[in-house]
């Protein structure tokens, strides 16, 4: 009987132990069941934020709203500046056109294209044009500092004659001085043909706004567009320095904005615009004007000048614009343009919105741009390079080198260009200025008033309404603006006109 309970109570006891290591292993089991089970939720959360993290990423570098990066459709659009069958080239052999060519670069470089097609139009041989030296720039510098000029005479070769300087024989020989009419026909200058029964050589002192825009010859058109865009190649070191700095902006981001901020101290005097400066910068503005004999207008009200839209729009408000166009503030914004008056304190009115700003100065070395020192035209040809090779070019205020960046890049194919609409801006930055609108309206209104005025091929525009006489010739839209349709063909489509 002992036997027996002893024998019972240790297989009691051995099963017991072995219910206790079960029980312990199914609890342990279970324990890594749920264990593994809400570790899979949790590694999968992760890594689903991971992937939302890497989705997100590329949409904040690349820019969301790609659609301020796009050009509008060409339909079909190619440029065309060959001569037609009928087109005959020049022979002037015995006929000299001398030429001083007056203003800054752009305004030179049309004035060249002008008298190129004079030449021929009087059937003369030209002269490399002087350049201006006494203008506001005060630039030493001739035609083959800022002109490949070799590559110029070959390139108009099947145009007319082009001499670097007069024969010896005919230096000495009296010439006639022509201030030729502004914006004339090729009648004009059919007529002028009279002077070379008494005259070997003409001299031009004035190579600016010769030829009208419209009703001219379609071989003359085509001509000016040889010159402009093909003809008048900048000098090799500025064209490479100009290759290599829009290399660099390439290096710093996928795209850039060209931005001509036009806020330099002489266009303000000539605007004669003191809109949100001090009272010590007016006066500054207001003396620099006096002391310009050429600026005929002295006296100009600057409250007038800003509302009629004919002031550059200010660092603040281009940092507003851009802002209102949908540009993230990372845009990479180059800065084609001089000293910005004010310097660092008015800039950073537009870096508080878009910090990634350079100029050339930034991009190049002191040892690269010291051989353009002191030389206006050859540093401002390095930033007609670089605004035509932009992806936006952006103009604050129309001029000589907004007009020529403009249709060079309609030439090209219609590259992305803003031009504001300074007049209606003006009252839209009002409104904001006083909380009459918030941020969402403000966006809407700018770009719902710019969805015409970035670039779209259309036809060239005529004088306002109404505008009668030699007005309408000065009031057209520039030729060198916009060269469609005699130089910018379709094979296609039509475009709006």
């Amino acid at each position: 009987m002992g036997n027996r309970g002893h024998i019972q109570y240790r297989t009691t006891r051995r099963t017991s132990n072995f219910s206790i290591t079960l029980y312990i292993f199914l609890l342990f089991v279970f324990s890594m069941f749920v264990f593994f089970y809400y570790s899979k939720d949790i590694v999968e959360d992760e890594q689903k934020h991971v992937l939302a993290s890497e989705k997100k990423e590329p949409e904040s570098e690349e820019n969301e709203d790609n659609s301020v990066w796009e050009t509008s459709k060409s339909d079909g659009l190619h440029p065309c500046i060959k001569p037609t069958a009928k087109y005959k080239a020049a022979l002037g052999w015995n006929r000299y056109l001398t030429v001083k060519s007056n203003g800054g670069l752009n305004q030179m470089r049309t004035g060249i294209a002008d008298m190129v097609a004079v030449a021929h139009v009087m059937n003369a041989t030209l002269v490399i044009p002087q350049l201006d030296k006494r203008s506001f720039w005060q630039d030493s510098s001739t035609f083959s500092d800022i002109f490949d000029e070799n590559h110029f005479i070959k390139a108009l070769r099947g145009d007319l004659m082009i001499i670097k300087e007069l024969p010896k024989e005919i230096e000495s020989l009296p010439r006639a001085r022509k201030h030729f009419t502004s914006w004339s026909g090729v009648g004009y200058y059919e007529e002028m043909t009279q002077l070379w029964k008494e005259h070997q050589v003409i001299h031009v002192a004035k190579s600016d706004s010769r030829l009208a825009n419209n009703e001219l010859p379609l071989d003359i058109q085509r001509l000016r567009c040889r010159v402009l865009y093909n003809a008048l190649r900048f000098s090799p070191p500025i064209e490479r320095l100009g290759k290599k700095l829009v290399e660099k902006l390439r290096t710093r981001a996928k795209r850039y904005v060209a931005l001509h901020l036009r806020y330099e101290k002489d266009m303000l005097s000539f605007t004669g615009c003191t809109y949100g400066l001090t009272d010590a910068e007016a006066e500054e503005l207001w003396v620099m004007r006096e002391n310009t004999n050429h600026w005929k207008i002295k006296v100009i009200n600057s409250t007038e000048q800003r509302i009629g839209g004919f002031c550059p729009l200010t660092p603040k408000e281009v940092g507003l614009f851009l802002q209102a166009l949908g540009y993230p503030p990372s845009t990479l914004i180059y800065i084609a343009a001089g000293g910005i008056y004010g310097g660092n304190t008015r800039l950073s009115e537009l870096k508080s919105h878009f910090p990634n700003v350079v100029f050339k100065e930034m991009l190049a070395t002191p040892e690269e741009l010291r051989g353009f020192a002191d030389h206006a035209s050859q540093t401002a040809a390095l930033d007609y390079l670089i605004s035509v090779e932009s992806d936006v070019f952006i103009p604050s205020h129309s001029g000589n080198m907004a007009r020529a960046v403009e249709g060079h890049r309609r030439f090209l194919g219609h590259r992305k260009t803003i031009t504001p609409d300074r007049k209606g801006l003006v009252e839209i930055f009002d409104k904001l200025e006083v909380g009459q609108l918030d941020g969402a309206s403000f966006s809407h209104l700018v770009r719902h008033l710019h969805k015409n005025r970035q670039g779209a091929p259309r036809k060239r525009a005529g004088a306002p309404t109404g505008v009668k006489g030699r007005a309408r010739s000065r009031l057209e839209e520039s030729f060198y603006q916009n060269p469609y349709p005699e130089c910018i063909c379709s094979s296609r489509t039509r475009v709006r006109k």
